[in-house]
């Protein structure tokens, strides 16, 4: 009978500790997920996608929307990083950029989803694969 004691306040132990262990893994696990950096508190999105911008009109093609991009400061400035990678005006590059995204109604931007550039992290070319531009005119080979 004292065996039998014994083993189960051992096994009452071991459980108790178990559930300790538990509970105090899943404050952790609250505590980082409520820890946010500051950029991710500013309300601003990250976008990746394709950008060009003609005669006054901006897009941004990600791999599930296209935004019209409101012209800014820091649009002309994406544009003239963007250049540098154009071989024609209406190449498109690759961008990162981090910005304001809304639905609001634009006189001039007709796109349903616009989005103002605030930083811009990263411009490369498309790389040469993802052309997809049809040429028509006499072509010399």
């Amino acid at each position: 009978m004292k065996k039998a004691l014994i083993l189960f306040v051992c096994f009452t132990v071991i459980i108790s500790c178990k559930n300790d262990s538990k509970s105090e893994q899943k404050e952790e696990t609250k505590t980082s997920d409520d820890a946010k950096t500051a950029k991710q508190n500013d309300g601003l999105t990250l976008l990746k996608g394709e950008f060009v911008y003609y005669d006054g009109a901006a897009v941004l093609q990600t791999h599930s929307e296209i935004y019209g991009v409101l012209i800014t400061d820091k649009l002309e400035e994406l544009n003239n990083q963007a250049q540098q990678f154009k071989t024609e005006p209406t190449d498109m590059v690759q961008v990162e950029i981090r910005g304001k995204i809304s639905n609001e109604k634009d006189e001039k931007i007709l796109w349903e989803n616009k989005v103002e550039v605030v930083e811009i992290l990263n411009v490369k070319p498309t790389p040469k694969e993802a052309d997809n531009v049809i040429k028509l005119g006499n072509q010399q080979e």
